[in-house]
């Protein structure tokens, strides 16, 4: 088959989409390249699983480091388990395409996306939602429109498309929108508390660039789209009449009390009633297996078609004026803060809204505790971290307890980068941070939760953010011409309605933005009156918090690391750390602390012991301190000669102290006036050209007007008058009673200790 190509100018590089060639038994397959990042999406399908209740679909986005030509870091040398990175791209694409596929359609639907080359300035992350979203639009995969991704960003006021990786460093927020050709139904970003309306006018701006990549991938499907076939299971209407006559007014008359439990209980026991009636267990004994399987079939079609009704009864009965909980549409539920609630830890917090509960956790570590990133990008490495965990109590469940999953990962992603914006520089608080949310109880919104209580937990752990940070979570319920918005949406009304709209921010601005919808997408008017309730609810949720903590303690926690930071030059890096690490080492035994060094010089110096530190840090800055010609330094005696001593004035730094700049009276043995371990003032006089130091004890002492008493034995010489003090070694004598042979014989007056 020829390769059917599209392309068109995008942001001022080329977006080409091309299928023909690659993967021909996939249902769908196409390579997706912008500049020289290259994008291969492929789709499957399979016939569905038995008794399945749901759309199985699974999107699979892998960035293999060969794209980049470089190999995954690590002992292992194959790339495993994806990374954040990789589930985070992989939710990003998912969002938007499963509410297109027709409702009742079961069947699976795999999506396989892997980046086949990287220039690593072109993310490719949009580039496998186009890729996605055009693998399906060729496909004979029944789906209502086909879908495109795009990212803003905004640099010195302007909107930028598709930024490369060195122009989001400038960036005020890194934005990605995605869409169909008439609505927009996925929003990511994170923000530098941008305003609402900039956030709308950049969406408003991203949207127009979807809908031309929406064409480009229709252009193709005109040429190779295949017929869309596929079962898509609807429920007989009259059987769902009969359930709806039954139970619609229960479950409406259960909507509107309070307790999350109460309700699950009320609705759980309604739907045990409407079995019992329409499909009683098989009691004979004697009964058939296949009267058996019948009953249970019935059963399974009940509980679907129950779902339904109560789906339904809950949106007219919230399109009334009445929510789940009973609350007005613009209601928060009531909000309880604690700080400081645990013993040890750095900095804890407990934040709950209504049912939902988050305990947040900060722990403080050094630069050695950095999360290292290895991608297709150069690595780096990550300072602030936030761990979002859903245990299976929260929702008083039993489950399986495994590792995080992807939604684990990506609430955990949300919160983390609605803190970002306020952190300190790295220059003011060089810690690494850690936050661990907790959810104890969840019914909605616990990412936001663990937003706001991340934030008052960072404050109580006394790390100096700029301001506070607020998250609150707007739904939508929309029937035909009715709409309407609804604050702090709960667990049911996330379930049943159309949009999860969670924004995240301080009182001047935006910081992050996450938007889930179950229906096609949202017009640019609801999006702006989305940002503006959520503003209002945000102002009302930072006041509640500030009454609890409003500001940063002045000090971190007497049991967090204290971290001192050196700068150092970095041509005396090798010098600080020392054959195989000896120096360090040492300094580290020595004083209980822990040094980490940085390639450009920055020492990070870290101890629970204050005192450790600085004595730690005060040898770091002497051992790497400059030494200054006519400066005085308290050294140690560390070695004597017949000529001199060697006095140690930093570490691992010495000079020679010859004999006549050892003192103001006449020198017959070194000893006289100094002995090993002795800690003398010196004054540098000379430094040559090779780096040798020449020390004086002479000058140091008549700058400090000080002075030197007879020495016990002054002037008496041996054999004849000659002084052990003043031998050469290796050279002559000098005259009998003189001391000027002698004098500065010490082998070519060697600075280094020998």
């Amino acid at each position: 088959m020829q390769a059917i190509r599209v392309e068109r100018q995008i942001g001022g590089r080329t977006l080409s989409i091309e299928t023909g060639t690659l993967a021909k038994l996939a249902h769908g397959a196409v390579t997706v390249q912008y500049a020289d990042t290259v994008v291969f999406g492929a789709v499957v399908r399979a016939k569905p699983r038995e008794g399945i209740d749901f759309f199985p679909l699974q999107v699979d986005y892998r960035e293999r480091r060969a794209a980049a030509g470089k190999f995954p870091g690590g002992f292992m040398k194959r790339e495993g388990r994806p990374t954040t990175k990789e589930i985070l791209t992989a939710r990003l694409i998912d969002r938007p395409l499963r509410p297109l596929f027709p409702k009742g359609f079961m069947d699976e639907v795999q999506i396989h996306l892997n980046v086949l080359a990287a220039d690593q300035q072109n993310d490719p992350d949009i580039l496998a939602g186009i890729a996605a979203s055009a693998s399906v639009a060729i496909s004979d995969i029944p789906f209502i429109t086909p879908t495109a991704h795009v990212r803003v960003g905004r640099i010195d006021g302007q909107f930028v498309i598709n930024p490369t990786q060195e122009q989001l460093e400038y960036s005020e927020f890194d934005l990605v929108v995605a869409g169909t050709k008439h609505y927009v139904n996925m929003i990511e970003i994170g923000a530098r508390e941008t305003s609402e309306d900039v956030v709308a006018d950049a969406i408003e701006f991203g949207h127009k660039v979807v809908v031309e990549v929406v064409s480009m991938i229709e252009e193709l499907q005109s040429k190779v789209g295949q017929a869309k076939v596929g079962d898509v299971k609807a429920p007989d209407q009259a059987f769902v009449d009969s359930i709806r006559n039954r139970v619609a007014g229960k479950i409406r008359d259960v909507k509107g009390k309070a307790g999350k439990q109460d309700r699950s209980d009320a609705v759980a026991q309604i739907l045990e009633d409407l079995v019992a009636e329409m499909a009683p267990p098989v009691t004979d004994p004697n009964a058939s297996y296949l009267s058996i399987m019948a009953q249970r079939d019935q059963v399974r079609k009940i509980r679907s078609v129950f779902a339904e009704v109560e789906e339904q009864a809950t949106r007219e009965a919230i399109l009334s004026g009445v929510r789940p909980d009973g609350r007005g549409f613009g209601d928060i539920r009531p909000i309880t803060c604690q700080v400081n609630v645990l013993p040890r830890v750095h900095g804890s917090a407990v934040f709950s809204r209504g049912e939902t509960q988050s305990m947040c956790t900060v722990t403080l570590g050094t630069s050695s505790d950095e999360q290292l990133v290895d991608g297709l990008i150069a690595e780096y490495s990550q300072k602030f971290m936030l761990h979002y965990n859903f245990p299976s109590y929260s929702v008083g469940e039993v489950r399986p307890i495994r590792g995080p999953g992807r939604r684990e990962i990506g609430h955990g992603a949300l919160a983390e980068r609605s803190l970002v914006a306020v952190l300190p520089s790295v220059d003011q608080f060089p810690y690494t941070v850690r936050i661990i949310s907790d959810i104890l109880e969840s019914n909605g919104s616990s990412s936001m939760a663990s937003s706001c209580g991340g934030c008052l937990a960072l404050m109580d752990a006394g790390v100096p953010i700029t301001k506070m940070v607020g998250g609150i979570s707007i739904g939508l319920i929309q029937e035909g011409g009715r709409k309407e918005l609804l604050t702090d949406i709960i667990g049911e009304e996330d379930h049943f309605g159309d949009m999860d709209f969670k924004v995240c921010g301080t009182r001047d601005g935006i910081t992050a933005i996450q938007l889930d919808i179950k229906i096609e997408g949202l017009d640019y008017q609801i999006i702006r009156q989305t940002l503006h309730r959520a503003k209002e609810a945000r102002l009302r949720i930072l006041d509640i918090m500030a009454q609890t903590l409003d500001q940063p303690r002045a000090a971190i926690s007497q049991w967090a690391p204290r971290l001192l930071t050196v700068k150092i030059d970095p041509e005396k890096i090798g010098k600080l750390i020392g054959p195989g690490g000896k120096n360090i080492k040492r300094i580290q035994e020595e004083t209980g602390a822990q040094i980490d060094i940085e390639d450009d010089g920055t020492v990070f110096i870290s101890s629970v012991d204050g005192a450790s530190a600085e004595k730690a840090r005060d040898i770091v800055e002497a051992m790497t301190a400059e030494v200054k010609v006519g400066k005085i330094y308290t050294g140690k005696v560390v070695s004597i000669k017949e000529f001199g001593a060697f006095v140690e004035i930093a570490p691992e730094t010495d000079g020679l102290c010859h004999v006549s700049e050892l003192s103001d009276k006449y020198v017959q043995n070194v000893t006289d006036f100094v002995n090993i371990d002795d800690e003398v003032q010196v004054k540098v006089i000379l430094i040559d050209d090779q780096g040798r130091i020449k020390l004086s004890r002479k000058a140091a002492m008549k700058e400090l007007g000080q002075s030197d008493p007879e020495p016990v034995g002054a002037g008496v010489g041996d054999e004849g008058g000659e002084s052990s003090g003043n031998r050469r070694e290796g050279g002559d004598r000098g005259d009998r009673g003189g001391r000027g042979g002698g004098r500065g014989g010490h082998r070519g007056g060697r600075g280094d200790r020998r």
